[in-house]
Formats: C-alpha cells, sequence, structure tokens
C-alpha cells in the first residue's frame, strides 16, 4: 500500500478499535492527537508519514488501558499492512517515547517526530478537554474525586506511577501541571500557557467550593 492508504486504513482500524472507549482515550482523543502533532509538523517539521502513524497507535498497547502486557498489537498491525520493517521500527521507538511515566522519571523524546507526538498527546492532556479527560478517566477507575487527607505524590519510578489509586485531583499536581514546562517543541510550549493557566483557575475555583468560600 501506498502511505496515504496505509494512513487510511490505520485511522479506521483504530476508530473501530476505540469507539466503545469511555476513559479518555476514545477515538476523538488520538483524532486530537493527530491533528495537533499535523499542526506542529506544519511549524517545527518532521516526517509526516511517521508522525501521523505514530499519533494513530500510540494508546494501542498503553498499560493504562490493560493494554501491551504480553503481545504488541501495533507490531501486529504494522506487520499485517505490511508497512517498511525501517518505517515500522521508527514508529514503533517514537510511541515508546510518548508517555509520562512519572514526575521524576526522564522521557526525553530522541526526534523530532517523537517530540512532536509526545508534545499532541501531552496538550491533549490540559486544558478544558485535559481536565474532562482526567475525570472521565477517574470515574472509569472508580477513583474519588478528591480527598483531603490523601496527598499528591511525585512518583520517582514508573512502577510506582503505574500503582497509583489516588484521587483524581491529585493527578493534577502528580502530572498535568507539570507538562507545560515538559513541551519539546517552540509551538506546544506557547499553546500550552493558556491550558495551563485554564488549569490553575480551575483549581482555584474547585478549592473554593470544596471549603464552601465560593
Amino acid at each position: 500500500m501506498q502511505q496515504n492508504e496505509l494512513v487510511s486504513a490505520t485511522e479506521n482500524f483504530i476508530k473501530q478499535y476505540f469507539e466503545a472507549d469511555s476513559s479518555g482515550h476514545d477515538w476523538w482523543h488520538i483524532y486530537r492527537v493527530r491533528n495537533m502533532a499535523l499542526h506542529l509538523a506544519e511549524k517545527e517539521g518532521g516526517d509526516l508519514f511517521l508522525i501521523e502513524m505514530a499519533a494513530l497507535l500510540h494508546d494501542l498497547d498503553d498499560w493504562k488501558l490493560g493494554n501491551g502486557e504480553n503481545t504488541s498489537k501495533t507490531k501486529s498491525w504494522l506487520t499485517q499492512v505490511e508497512v517498511d520493517k525501517k518505517d515500522a521500527e521508527r514508529i514503533g521507538q517514537i510511541i515508546e517515547q510518548v508517555s509520562f511515566k512519572g514526575a521524576g522519571v526522564e522521557t526525553k523524546a530522541e526526534s523530532i517526530e517523537a517530540q512532536i507526538v509526545q508534545d499532541a498527546d501531552r496538550l491533549d492532556a490540559i486544558g478544558a478537554i485535559g481536565i474532562a479527560r482526567t475525570f472521565a478517566y477517574g470515574g472509569n477507575k472508580g477513583r474519588l474525586l478528591h480527598h483531603p487527607d490523601i496527598k499528591p505524590q511525585l512518583h520517582d519510578s514508573f512502577e510506582a506511577y503505574k500503582k497509583t489509586t489516588a484521587p483524581t485531583i491529585n493527578h493534577f499536581y502528580e502530572k498535568l501541571l507539570l507538562l507545560k514546562d515538559r513541551m519539546n517543541t517552540i509551538t506546544a510550549q506557547e499553546i500550552a500557557k493558556e491550558r495551563h493557566r485554564f488549569m490553575e483557575d480551575f483549581l482555584a475555583q474547585f478549592f473554593f467550593e470544596w471549603d464552601c468560600k465560593k
């Protein structure tokens, strides 16, 4: 298949695979990440085919969704549609570098393509949509909104981060408020500023209401 056909086939596959997700990692999350990644690439450069394919596939083996425990669905799909071996390896490398793994864990994106997909995914985790997705995920996992006695933790290992069952509000301090300063590209850094401010305003209002002050 030509590259445009591979992208189209992958889009259809992913759209069907994630159509019933209720954790904030549904098809529309992937749709936004893909579109944001392409927008960033217009400004920052990079191989558009690799960027789009990695963006479409980035959650297929995500541990948060109970995926990636045994065999790689991403690798199987790329093999099935006969993506060039070198391109398949690069797509896999990009995806491996996307996820946040804890406040104290370095998640360096080595290529411009990985930087762009990582930024696009992180931008979708902050701002208004990021807030909505955070509570969707918390509800999906049966977590409390907030508990004043359970304090946020800055996890120093991926294993510790994966095991957390803390209330949803803690996630803002354990991840979301950290992302603005971890964007790779100049374009993403600028977009992140407003989304970060929006989250700060939301949290201020949340705690005013929690304390019955406003």
